[in-house]
């Protein structure tokens, strides 16, 4: 089964310098101002998840090669170093870059520490790929032999979902097959898809996806999934009805609000949820009641995953405790993660909110700088 990470080190990756063995909890909301390095602690997970799926060099080619990883640039970061821990496990490699502007692993290892001692497993050195899913894959290899099964299964169920792409090209807009249900894709490609599985196999869930819509956008009754054959295969579309009415409404007379609360939703309340799951700004077009409902899936999520959310709303912080809230800052251009502690918060947060003392500036790392 995988597990979520609870411990974090990074080093020369984007704008953080150095991350020590930070800690991450079952519920993590970063915040901070514009630039500060929560979309480059997300986007870290990005990479990981290139680098167990064999597609790094992809990722790193589509971003505009290795240097744009590196922390200030070549020059000053010679490399990149992560180290994961996450149950009994523990992941760690480095990252160089080569003259032709790609990375190239200069290490790469595995580790386990249980009740019957320490194992470490090398991985090797010089390849551009990482080893773990080619062990993982290798002929014999279940659950039980070895450590790069555990790992792989692990750091590969992380995943980061992108709701932010609702334009009328979407993929999330047009119909899909419905062959693709397994699970719920990153930008919600086959949501239509996914949702008619769940009608048909788990309507328990699918009636908590439909309810949660309906408290953010009230005139919204159900979805429309209609199979249709097209070109050999069967296709589906995000068609809705509203209350009142059965008339089928097309997907672009959703609004991107709504579309997105409805990714946001199905993510949330998917039957079988990544160990850890991370959400780059997902209050993008929410009305603030919607905020409120959107704080309650999150906070329920955390209790079956690891939940970790990259936010600048005042209004989505307010619906949680300090501890949940890590505030990310510059110092001298490097990313900076604190916790906040009520302990600290204790007085001001008897005359203001969560919220309300970071857009004042109590909470460092507000969002106005001086």
């Amino acid at each position: 089964m995988p597990d979520s990470l609870d411990r974090l080190t990074v080093r020369g990756f984007k704008s953080i310098r150095s991350l020590e063995q930070f800690e991450l909890r079952k519920l993590n909301i970063l915040i901070g101002a514009n630039g500060a390095g929560k979309s480059n602690f997300v986007s870290l997970f990005t990479l990981l998840r290139a680098i167990v799926m064999q597609e790094l060099e992809l990722l790193v080619k589509k971003a505009g090669g290795a240097d744009i990883q590196l922390y200030l640039g070549p020059k000053t970061t010679k490399k990149i170093e992560v180290e994961l821990r996450f149950g009994l496990n523990r992941y760690q490699f480095s990252l160089e870059p080569t003259a032709d502007n790609r990375l190239v692993f200069s290490d790469e290892r595995v580790f386990f520490s249980g009740d019957f001692g320490n194992k470490e497993r090398p991985l090797g050195r010089g390849h551009f790929e990482s080893r773990l899913k080619d062990l993982k894959d290798a002929p014999g290899v279940t659950a039980e032999h070895g450590i790069p099964y555990h790992v792989f299964d692990s750091v590969g169920s992380w995943t980061v979902y992108h709701f932010h792409d609702t334009s009328e090209s979407a993929a999330v807009r047009r119909k899909g097959t419905t062959r693709d249900y397994e699970k719920l894709r990153p930008d919600a490609a086959n949501l239509a898809a996914f949702l008619l599985h769940l009608r048909e196999r788990n309507p328990q869930k699918y009636e908590l996806i439909r309810e949660s819509v309906r408290l953010v956008a009230p005139f919204f009754d159900d979805f429309k999934l209609r199979p249709e054959e097209l070109a050999g295969d069967t296709v589906v579309q995000l068609e809705w009805s509203q209350r009142g009415s059965d008339y089928p409404f097309h997907p672009s007379q959703l609004s991107d609000g709504t579309l997105r609360f409805l990714c946001m939703a199905t993510a949330l309340l998917q039957p079988h949820l990544p160990a850890t799951m991370l959400f780059d700004e997902p209050e993008l077009g929410l009305h603030p009641y919607a905020l409120g409902v959107l704080a309650g899936l999150l906070q329920q999520a955390a209790t079956q995953a690891q939940v970790i959310v990259s936010t600048q709303s005042a209004t989505l912080i307010d619906h949680f405790e300090p501890e949940d809230v890590v505030v990310v800052d510059r110092d001298e251009g490097a990313s900076t993660f604190r916790r906040l502690n009520s302990r600290g918060l204790e007085e001001w947060l008897k005359q203001y909110s969560l919220g309300e003392l970071w857009e004042k500036n109590v909470v460092e790392g507000g969002p106005v700088h001086e």
